[in-house]
């Protein structure tokens, strides 16, 4: 398990710089061009490029000879972008920081699914990688409570550019850490005979195993509601009397989603499946409970009771694609989701940006909606049969039809 903590500090290192950059972004914008509409726009041309690297970033994890080079590679990538912005964001041409934004982006799907793909080579099948899984969602919600604070304790007495540099520290550190892990081979082994997995391969095993249909189509729903809780959550604390108490809605969702992570999180005596469902049915009425709470503390409650119930979601999501994404294209599934997730919360913040006229009460509901909505998508694709699966093509097709072992009849 020393191998397993190494990764857990490098996964946590990585995702902690990674959720800081959204406000840190915004915080040097203002500071330096008077517009947080221009950190906005950094932080598209940041964000971007995440669905669209995916495919291509699982593909080469999956193809590469060397994958400790590729992996360090993809965060010091990433480090070096953010290193990049806190020098030229306000200062150099705009053309030049959005070039730079972008390609850091493309290092994105690796600090998330890709880093994710590795624990099936560090953990055994069975309990224990269920429960490895556990804590490796409990990294993503330690970054999104921790992260934002650091970046906020840091930019308030000075400049948002050290907030930027903290977090360029931390991916260093990532690289370092990735750069100790035992890695596998993915070229070796009988797995891996026969023609190698394209960039198409993965996005064809999302549809074609039942298992990640499922989690992939509930979730990437799910998270178009997720995408416009931190908008609506500002909304709504200003309807209430309390405009600047947004955040501490957000970070009562975020530390609920910790706890769950760390608790309901690692049960592994449920399916998967079943626990996805449970996490996203239980946010959708904790946030439906929310949007009537009376005062803001009785709506952080809610909150916090939301963040709960989703926290088991991202572990159960995990341990899904792991049992059941096909040999050669393991990278490229938690790739693929994880960039497919992020479109989808861009999408979100995009709609209920259009959609801010409404009542905060009325945005929440229809959020709460979304997550119910997922978890019947989720019943619905799970309980019926498999795609009828075809022969491969091509090389693209690689070992997408592969089976991932044995399938359990109906919803998990």
């Amino acid at each position: 398990m020393g191998g397993f903590g190494r990764y857990l500090g490098a996964a946590l290192a990585a995702r902690f710089a990674s959720e800081g950059m959204g406000l840190a972004v915004v915080l040097l914008a203002l500071e330096r061009t008077g517009s947080a509409a221009h950190g906005a726009f950094v932080l598209t041309a940041w964000l971007a490029p995440h669905v669209l690297a995916a495919p291509l970033a699982g593909a080469l994890a999956s193809r590469v000879r060397r994958p400790r080079l590729f992996y360090v590679g993809a965060l010091a990538g990433f480090t070096t972008a953010v290193a990049a912005l806190a020098v030229l964001l306000g200062r150099a041409p705009t053309p030049v920081v959005l070039a730079v934004a972008a390609l850091g982006g493309t290092c994105g799907p690796m600090v998330t699914g890709g880093l994710s793909s590795l624990v099936a080579a560090l953990v055994p099948a069975g309990a224990e990688r269920d429960r490895a899984y556990g804590w490796d969602a409990s990294t993503y919600n330690a970054a999104a409570v921790t992260a934002p604070a650091a970046v906020g304790l840091v930019a308030a007495p000075s400049s948002a550019a050290y907030a930027m540099v903290v977090l360029a520290a931390s991916g260093a550190l990532a690289a370092a850490l990735a750069a100790s892990l035992p890695y596998e081979d993915p070229c070796a082994g009988p797995a891996h005979e026969g023609p190698r997995a394209g960039p198409a391969a993965g996005l064809a095993a999302l549809w074609r195993v039942r298992e990640l249909r499922a989690i992939t189509s509930a979730t990437t729903l799910a998270f178009v509601g997720i995408g416009s809780l931190t908008t609506t959550s500002v909304l709504l604390a200003a309807g209430l009397g309390s405009p600047g108490a947004g955040g501490v809605l957000m970070t009562a969702f975020a530390v609920g989603a910790l706890a769950g992570s760390l608790t309901l999180g690692r049960v592994t005596s449920v399916a998967p499946g079943r626990l996805a469902r449970w996490g996203m049915a239980g946010t959708g009425v904790a946030l439906a409970a929310a949007a009537f709470a009376p005062g803001v503390a009785l709506t952080a409650a809610a909150f916090a009771a939301a963040g709960v119930c989703d926290g088991p979601l991202l572990t159960a999501t995990l341990r899904i694609r792991s049992e059941h994404a096909p040999d050669g294209v393991r990278a490229q599934v938690f790739t693929l989701g994880a960039g497919l997730k992020l479109t989808a919360a861009s999408a979100g913040a995009a709609l209920v940006g259009l959609a801010a006229a409404a009542p905060p009460w009325a945005l929440l509901l229809g959020i709460a909606g979304l997550q119910l909505a997922a978890a019947a998508l989720h019943a619905l694709i799970g309980a019926r049969g498999p795609v009828p699966e075809k022969a491969p093509t091509g090389p693209s097709a690689g070992s997408a039809t592969a089976p991932a072992g044995p399938r359990t009849p109906g919803a998990p």
